[in-house]
Order: structure tokens, then sequence, then C-alpha cells
């Protein structure tokens, strides 16, 4: 669903509505052994590595039509990734990677030098946390991303195609709109487009998908939504093994374990042991 700012919106100024969509999402993963479940690391981190997230985010700032200034990225050891994309609404004066006096010899590529202090008026980031879980064999995946901007540009443009790229057992999404704006009569404007939930900008497919629950703070412009899938495969679960490869009993009990984890990060709470 794309967004529409007030009609015909005349403002005294610029528009510097700051509008933020942070994401948190989670891939969860039994391994049966220990070398499952460092294998299954292994792979997460590589599949979701510095070069792979920077990738994501530049579409991102494509689809949002923001402008690109600076991308600064790093893998870590022993796992995890980081990537801060520096971004702008308007056209950028000089082309990227160029210094005053250097020749611009075509497409010129995003320095990598950048720190946060460098910001114009935007940013997109995301970190990850894969970790295993030290019992039970339980290993989560988790993957924080903040797009944030200024301007007419919405982060909400891109909500589809995040949550399409991460394939998330469960996303919990928070979008606000923050500061004011002022029309051509010094009236102060809060919001510049109209919002009852964060559903709204989900596809129907998707939301098909995945049970959702919205705490909203309406008079505040913020809009919280949790999701987490209806359907429940074992296969989609195990790492390293395969579901028929275990015995009945121990089928219930690793789907009890996915399933109490899941149901934790959902609800934000711990919940008694399963045996």
């Amino acid at each position: 669903m794309e967004i529409k700012a007030i009609k015909k919106l005349k403002l005294y100024g610029f528009n510097n509505l700051t509008k933020t969509l942070s994401f948190n999402m989670y891939d969860i993963c039994y391994a049966t052994s220990p070398e499952h479940r460092h294998d299954y690391i292994e792979y997460i981190d590589e599949e979701y590595n510095a070069d792979r997230l920077t990738g994501i985010l530049t579409e991102v700032a494509r689809m949002i039509g923001a402008n690109i200034l600076n991308i600064a990225k790093q893998d870590y050891e022993p796992q995890g990734a980081s990537v801060t994309m520096l971004i702008s609404e308007g056209a950028i004066d000089a082309p990227l990677g160029t210094e005053d006096g250097e020749e611009n010899n075509g497409p010129q590529q995003p320095k990598t030098e950048a720190v946060v202090a460098h910001l114009d008026k935007s940013h997109i980031t995301v970190h990850t946390y894969p970790e295993s879980h030290p019992d039970k064999g339980i290993s989560t995946f988790r993957a924080d991303i903040d797009v944030s901007t200024c301007g007419e540009i919405s982060p909400l443009k891109a909500l589809n195609y995040l949550i399409n790229s991460l394939c998330s057992d469960i996303a919990i999404i928070d979008y606000r709109v923050r500061g004011f704006t002022r029309d051509i009569n010094g009236k102060k404007l809060f919001i510049d487009h109209k919002i009852n939930s964060i559903q709204n900008y989900i596809r129907p497919e998707t939301r098909e998908l995945y049970q959702m629950v919205d705490v909203n703070v309406y008079q505040e412009n913020i809009f919280h939504t949790k999701m987490i899938l209806k359907e429940f495969d074992m296969d989609n679960y195990l790492f390293g093994t395969a579901k028929k490869e275990l015995l009945p009993g121990e089928k219930k009990k690793i789907k009890q374990r996915v399933k109490k984890e899941m149901a934790e990060i959902f609800s934000g709470c711990n919940m008694p042991k399963v045996k």
C-alpha cells in the first residue's frame, strides 16, 4: 500500500518529520547436537553476512527513494554483523566516492569510512545476533533493523520487502513519527499521512501467514505490531536432522521446546519450563 501525504500540503520551510520503522526479526532452530548447533550458527552467520545485509539495505534505500551518502559495514567474531547506511532525501551535490579535484569516471560506489557524525538527515542500520541456547538444543537468530527518514520519504514503503527478505518466524515491528513541521500559516503538523495500524501496509497474502497483535498509542503516533507464524511444520525448525529420523517421543519434546521459545519471544516473558 502506498503512503500518501496530506493532499496539497504546503509547508513553511521543509518537511522535518522523523519517521522511524524498527524491526526485531527472529529465526528459530532446533539442533540435536552441539555440532549441529555450531553448524547452524556458522550457516546463519554466512547467510546474513555484512555484504548481503548491505545489499538488502541498498534495495531499501532505492524503494523509499533515498540517496545513499555512506555505508559502514562490519562482520564480527565469533559471529554477527552490522551495517550502517546514511541516506538523504534530496540529490547529492557531488558524486559518491569522489573528493574535491578527483575526476568522475562514471558511477561511483559509496565510501566505507563513514561515521555516524556524517549523518545528513536519515539512516538505515542492521545488526544481527546469532546465538545458541545453553540448553535443550534451541538456537535463535535475531536481526534488528532501523529505517529512519526525514522529509516526505517514508520507511513504510520498504515494509513488505524487509519482511520477505528475512523470512521470519516472528517479527516485532515499531513505527513512530516524531517532531513536527509547519504549514505556510505556521500550524504545526505532527504527522503527514493517515495510519491506524502497521498491518494496513502489510500485503494480504503475508497477513494470512501470521497471527498479529497490535499495541498502538494513536495520540503519540506510536504503532506496534507483533507477528508470529500460524502454521508449525517441524521440518522447518530442525537443523541437521530430519523429522523422520526422530522417535515419536523426541518429536513431541522438540515441538514443545520450539513452540515455547517462540511463545516467549512473541509475548516478551518467560514461561514455565518444559520437562
